[in-house]
């Protein structure tokens, strides 16, 4: 009797929902599994002060949704939330107002989670992380090695000005 009892406690201190706290942990983690929903690449022109093209920046994030039952509605509405993130990329840079080169990741976030709250409505999306970003010049100077990681192909001493590594990855 007794085990069984010790069974049930331990059974229902399992099954106890994240608190708040244990969840603010890390934000780039996404929420509990099974809210996180991998949006499509998005491809953002990237122009100069002259509003010149200059290359293009991929952009892979991933959306964190409130709850699981939540997901199901995002992966419905998906296309719609990918035509709105492709219509504001496309109509206000996501470019640093002092660097062509350097995409905004933090505006870019905010702006991407107003659009995908625009089309499921609030309180239903708790998050968007840009995960990579990839810059591809129009006119590069030379063509990149391939296979060759990222790092290495950095100049000695200089700094990436985006993300090497997924944000995504834990």
């Amino acid at each position: 009797m007794r085990k069984a009892i010790l069974l049930a406690l331990l059974a229902a201190i399992l099954t106890l929902p994240v608190t708040a706290a244990e969840e603010k942990k890390d934000p780039t983690k996404g929420g509990p599994a099974g809210t996180n929903v991998d949006m499509p690449f998005l491809m953002a022109p990237m122009t100069d002060a002259d509003g010149k093209l200059t290359g293009y920046a991929f952009i892979s994030s991933r959306l964190t949704a409130t709850s699981e039952s939540v997901v199901t509605m995002v992966r419905e509405k998906l296309p719609f939330i990918q035509d709105v993130m492709v219509r504001d990329v496309n109509n206000a840079g996501v470019t640093t107002p002092g660097d062509p080169e350097k995409v905004d990741i933090a505006g870019l976030e905010k702006r991407l989670l107003s659009d995908a709250t625009r089309i499921l409505g609030t309180g239903k999306v708790k998050l968007i992380l840009v995960c990579t970003v990839q810059v591809s010049p129009l006119r590069p100077a030379q063509t990149q090695a391939r296979d060759v990681p990222m790092e290495q192909m950095l100049p000695a001493g200089a700094t990436p000005k985006n993300p090497v590594k997924s944000r995504c990855d834990s």
